[in-house]
């Protein structure tokens, strides 16, 4: 065991889907619960032995009483599975929340997990006190060229789970760019060890089939976007869930890594704003999360100019200005007849 570790965090439980699945859960922690939809490569007892893992489960049970589960064909949980969709994956979720006996509760959705939590939250708004989407993504993931993930395809199935890590790297590397040779070596382990060839395969062609952002403006619980800008797995996937959420705030870090690691300078900001957002319950919504062209916008619009005037004296249609002013709203969670003179109102303080 970990030194400093309460036996209890490492401790899993076990609940079934409602298709008979067993599925491995695990609570530890202090505060207000938290529960994790996690990425799909975890493992409930390894996890805390990582040198990639192992400071966020800290830093999260410092602040929370964190639930986090691995998802069906991974980790703890059962592997022979053959339905990795959206909807088994909500279901699942949904379980371990009776499991866990939580009512009302923060919602993290981490990397592949962020379709879950959103789906989540759409269908039980009133379970979910507030969401926090981290390296997330509404919908396909790290190749939009079909040809690129084909390739990807092929190195699962080629070098999974062979003793030689030269395929598992290809992986690895994109997630961690920046990671020690230890930490590149652990998350090449975790692959072979969390789950086998098949269901690497099969969840993430069906993970390749998701796509929730038809859900996205109707989903109003405050939400905090937290993306590295030199994410290379969700791409720029992290401005564009907080521009579609109505009550969402976005955190830019300066991190190429998908996964930060604990001696970065991103990971006091996640760890600092993950904290305040779970006391305080709010995104904190400023116009420093707004664009140079958005703020320009709104500063002509407290100068009084229309959106004709606006559009006139930036060389854009009138069109493209309301999709401006309609980000900021989204942004800054305003609406309604009072939502521009807010929005200057801001701009201005």
């Amino acid at each position: 065991m970990v030194s400093g570790t309460p036996q209890a965090a490492r401790e899993a439980r076990f609940c079934r889907a409602d298709d008979g699945v067993r599925l491995a859960w695990a609570r530890h922690g202090s505060g207000p619960p938290l529960l994790i939809a996690s990425c799909w490569l975890s493992h409930l007892q390894h996890d805390w032995e990582s040198p990639v893992w192992r400071h966020f489960l800290d830093a999260l049970g410092d602040v929370a009483t964190v639930v986090r589960f691995d998802e069906r064909g991974f980790g703890l949980s059962e592997w022979e599975v053959d339905d990795f969709s959206l909807e088994r994956r909500v279901a699942d979720l949904e379980t371990v929340v009776e499991a866990a006996g939580l009512d009302r509760f923060a919602l993290m959705g981490m990397s592949g997990g962020a379709p879950v939590a959103l789906a989540y939250a759409h269908a039980h708004p009133e379970r979910v006190s507030q969401m926090i989407l981290y390296g997330g993504m509404a919908g396909a993931g790290m190749n939009d060229d079909p040809e690129a993930e084909t390739a990807f395809l092929a190195m699962i199935r080629a070098g999974w789970q062979r003793p030689d890590s030269t395929f598992r790297r290809v992986f690895t590397t994109s997630f961690i760019p920046d990671a020690t040779e230890e930490q590149m070596t652990w998350m090449d382990e975790l692959q072979r060890t969390s789950t086998n060839t098949e269901n690497a395969v099969c969840s993430r062609v069906a993970r390749h089939q998701t796509d929730v952002t038809p859900l996205l403006p109707e989903i109003a619980t405050p939400t905090l976007v937290l993306h590295a800008d030199g994410d290379r797995v969700a791409s720029t996937w992290g401005p564009k869930l907080a521009t579609q959420l109505p009550n969402a705030r976005l955190v830019m870090l300066q991190s190429r890594n998908h996964i930060l690691l604990a001696d970065e300078p991103a990971w006091p900001v996640f760890r600092d704003e993950v904290t305040a957002f779970l006391a305080d319950g709010q995104p904190r919504t400023t116009v420093e999360n707004l664009s140079a062209r958005e703020r320009e916008i709104l500063l002509l619009a407290a100068e009084g100019l229309d959106n004709t005037e606006i559009a006139e004296r930036l060389t854009l249609s009138v069109r493209t200005v309301e999709r401006h002013f309609q980000n900021v709203y989204l942004k800054l969670g305003l609406q309604g007849r009072t939502a521009r003179a807010a929005a200057v109102a801001r701009v201005l303080a």
